[in-house]
């Protein structure tokens, strides 16, 4: 049998399309592929945006912001100097973008304006630190990403 230029065109389409379906549907099916949102309440966080946004100004106008680093014992975050610790309230939301279960979050409770995430709640790899706060009845808010 002959094949001519129609039939061989017609049999490369169909390759063609035959390769992208088994791709598509293996991504869809395979649970290696996980196709979450960012978070779960993401359409709700859209909401929220605008506070955010206000939160982060206030955080700017602030003499000295949070400052983190790195310390044997895990991450330090430093709380500024010129505010007192008691009066702060809040929450830290570590996120972790390669794996939703290991994101994890923690009230804050300073002792001498640092507050430490210990070693052991953290892996080495892109982290995004987010910091929602309050002081004297004004939220702030600080974020950040980096490499532990």
């Amino acid at each position: 049998m002959k094949i001519n230029w129609g039939t061989g065109i017609v049999i490369a389409f169909i390759a063609f399309i035959s390769f992208i379906l088994y791709f598509v549907i293996n991504m869809n099916i395979n649970t290696k592929y996980n196709h979450d949102l960012v978070t779960e309440d993401y359409y709700k966080q859209e909401l929220e945006f605008q506070q955010d946004i206000d939160k982060e100004t206030n955080a700017k106008h602030l003499v000295q912001n949070i400052e983190w680093k790195k310390i044997n014992e895990g991450i330090t975050l430093t709380f500024p100097e010129n505010i007192k610790p008691e009066s702060i309230t809040g929450k830290v939301f570590l996120y972790r973008p390669s794996n939703k279960q290991l994101d994890f979050e923690t009230t804050i409770s300073l002792s001498n304006h640092n507050l430490l995430i210990p070693d052991k709640r953290l892996l080495d790899g892109r982290w995004n630190i987010k910091v929602d706060w309050q002081y004297n009845g004004k939220s702030y808010l600080y974020k950040k990403e980096i490499i532990y």
